[in-house]
């Protein structure tokens, strides 16, 4: 399944980017926020979204103004604009009716205000994290702190993603796509219109059939999700946890719901390959950005230079694979348990030695799991290694924790662990078991 990309223009003369994909009935998938229909459609994990949406239909995205492949020398951001961004795609293609999909942001004014305007074109209209007034979101003092932080460096992606799907890997690449997505000015612009934004006029005239999705977690409060729905004349409202507040998280609560309401049916995919069980290793360095404050840049990179020495060397003994280094720490996969915990253990204990004479010591954390991480262009991601990655987070300097699964693993290898109980983990629903490995004694 490829994209085409394409062109057209609005009423006030500025080019705006489409892409269309799949093949039946049409689908648009209203922009509420900038996006990268090229960067999109490359990155593994917001294509595979989009290849299972577009599955049944012919599924119509955009980049609105001032974002991504559209014209972006344009200062004209209004909710208005943005209706006149939507109605310039749906001209392009001369469609009569069409579903309209709208997932956070400000796609959903945007989708409301077109369905309220044109109710005979929307046959089925989807809102996920909606809101009836924008000024509902947040206090005016703390919107207005975020829309300057917004205006100055972007959108903070990771403290309104707290998703298991979305490791700090993909956390990066959304970041980097954001960015080449729309400057932070634009991203302020268009936060300012999300607080500013009210349907509450128009709720009587959307009478065709929404489907709101709403998470408890939302960065927009689940309270406005639920009144939306309640006063809408034909909404059904689905519920779940976690936050709806991007179309890339959540993915499996979202994309039932939506295609069963469009009428796409269920999705058909091939027998997945079997993967292989990988050992997954993290480790930190504690109190890093304290040692480059103390130290300075120059100094605090020396130490650095030892720690990065110590780690690969371990990893070269140990049969271990560099996946990558995030700086102060590394995300390293192994294919056999107990070869993994091995090297953790020889990893503290060559830091022990090292900092019985250093000047500054360095004292690292480190967490193991085990599990079938996706491969893709030499790095692993997954629920196996967002867990490795959490369960290491858990950890003191000095300390390796495992998984139950690493544990169970390693049985009979002569291994000693400490049971530490259940642990609450950022992004998992339940509690997670884990386990310290001794090795000092």
């Amino acid at each position: 399944m490829e994209q085409e990309i394409g062109f057209c223009r609005t009423s006030d003369g500025l080019t705006i980017a489409y892409a269309t994909v799949g093949e039946g009935p049409p689908v648009v998938y209203t922009a509420g926020w900038p996006t990268h229909l090229e960067l999109e459609w490359r990155a593994p994990a917001s294509r595979e979204f989009l290849e299972q949406l577009a599955q049944g239909c012919k599924l119509i995205r955009y980049d609105i103004r001032g974002s991504g492949l559209s014209d972006t020398d344009t200062d004209e951001f209004s909710l208005d604009a943005l209706v006149g961004d939507l109605k310039a795609v749906i001209e392009h293609f001369s469609l009569k009716q069409f579903d309209l999909l709208s997932l956070g942001m400000m796609a959903g004014p945007t989708a409301m205000t077109y369905a309220a305007a044109y109710p005979e074109q929307v046959k089925r209209l989807v809102v996920a994290s909606g809101f009836v007034r924008g000024s509902e979101i947040s206090p005016p003092e703390s919107a207005k702190v975020l829309i300057d932080y917004v205006r100055q460096f972007g959108f903070p992606n990771a403290e309104f993603m707290d998703d298991p799907s979305m490791d700090i890997a993909t956390l990066r690449d959304l970041h980097k796509r954001q960015q080449e997505a729309g400057s932070p000015e634009v991203q302020g612009t268009l936060l300012e219109l999300l607080y500013e934004a009210d349907v509450s006029d128009i709720l009587d005239q959307l009478t065709v059939p929404t489907l709101v999705l709403h998470g408890r977690d939302d960065a927009i409060p689940f309270r406005l999700g639920r009144d939306l729905a309640a006063r809408l004349p034909n909404a059904k409202f689905v519920p779940f946890a976690g936050s709806s507040s991007s179309g890339i998280t959540q993915v499996d609560q979202k994309l039932g719901p939506i295609r069963e309401f469009l009428g796409l049916g269920p999705l058909t995919t091939a027998t997945p390959a079997a993967r292989d069980i990988n050992t997954i290793l993290f480790t930190d360095i504690v109190s890093s950005t304290a040692l480059t404050q103390r130290l300075g840049d120059e100094k605090a990179r020396d130490v650095l230079r030892e720690h990065e020495r110590i780690v690969r060397e371990q990893l070269a003994a140990h049969a271990g694979a560099e996946v990558k280094t995030m700086g102060d720490g590394f995300m390293a996969s192994f294919g056999s348990a107990s070869g993994a915990l091995e090297c953790a253990i020889a990893m503290q204990k060559a830091f022990a030695s090292y900092n019985e004479a250093a000047e500054e010591p360095v004292r690292i954390r480190v967490g193991l799991n085990a599990g079938e991480p996706i491969a893709e262009e030499d790095d692993l991601f997954g629920t196996a290694v967002i867990l490795a990655a959490r369960i290491a987070a858990k950890a003191e300097g000095g300390e390796i924790l495992v998984s139950d699964v690493v544990r169970q693993l390693v049985a009979g290898k002569q291994f000693m662990f400490n049971d530490r109980g259940e642990t609450e983990l950022r992004g998992f629903e339940d509690p997670v078991r884990v386990y310290e490995a001794r090795w000092g004694e």
